[in-house]
């Protein structure tokens, strides 16, 4: 664990990420802790959502679902609305 100031971790944020790598870094403003660089956990083999697992309920429910209005459309329409 190792602890730096700001105003250390502006002058050289890049060493102090790499820092991180082998254990916490934490940062100090005048005293007080506000940060904590830690090394990032690699990314999963295989994304979460890549397979995924339907309730019977849902898988029943499923046929009567239909497609809807594309949300896009609607967000535009929103955006090119005259505020007043």
């Amino acid at each position: 664990m190792k602890t730096i100031s700001i105003r250390e971790l502006h002058q050289a944020t890049g060493r102090w990420v790499r820092q991180a790598q082998a254990g916490e870094v934490y940062v100090t403003e005048r005293g007080r802790l506000i940060a904590r660089i830690v090394a990032a956990s690699p990314l999963p083999a295989q994304p979460f959502f890549a397979n995924p697992t339907y309730t019977r309920a849902f898988l029943r429910q499923r046929t009567r679902l239909r497609g809807g209005t594309d949300s896009t459309a609607i967000i535009g329409e929103d955006r090119d609305r005259e505020v007043r």
